[in-house]
């Protein structure tokens, strides 16, 4: 039986979709014609954590062993995932889900803050025992906005206005 992991996002704000659509859409366009894609929050992953099975459906992934699915669920690993939080789910997104992608060693971790224009961005790295490890990397606000970057995916624009429609 599945552990399907939902939120309720009675509540969430059309902000929290349009950046969702707006990160899609920019980063779509620089990935044609690579082995890579970016989903937004239509597709699950399931895998087995801590010898349970846990689905989550993230707001965006980029995913680049595409293969490793059945219907619109991945069994494999994306290299970034993208949560934008809300006050429905910013614990769940900062406490659970995030446990959950660092044990399955996801790269690289973004929890963006659509009312305070606010990206945080974690990039996995593995401690003295060989255990994986999220570490903040680099908050990005209006006042760095320039620096705002995928971290393993370097060559990819995204432009801190677009993101945030303004």
């Amino acid at each position: 039986m599945d552990n399907l992991i939902l939120t309720d996002m009675a509540g969430s704000y059309i902000e929290h979709s349009d950046v969702i659509t707006a990160f899609t859409a920019i980063v779509y366009n620089q990935l044609k014609g690579s082995t890579c894609k970016v989903y937004p929050d239509n597709v699950q992953y399931k895998w087995i954590v801590d010898g349970q099975e846990k689905t989550v459906i993230p707001d965006a992934t980029i995913n680049c062993r595409v293969h490793a699915k059945k219907g619109n669920s991945f069994f494999d690993v994306p290299r970034f995932i993208m949560e934008v939080i809300s006050k429905s789910t910013e614990k769940y997104d900062r406490g659970e889900k995030m446990e959950i992608y660092r044990k399955m060693e996801i790269d690289e971790y973004w929890i963006v803050d659509w009312e305070k224009r606010e990206v945080e961005i974690y990039n996995l790295d593995y401690d003295e025992n060989h255990e994986p490890q999220y570490h903040l990397f680099k908050t990005i606000t209006e006042n760095n906005k320039n620096e705002l970057r995928i971290v393993h995916f370097p060559n990819i624009k995204i432009h801190f206005d677009e993101l945030f429609n303004i």
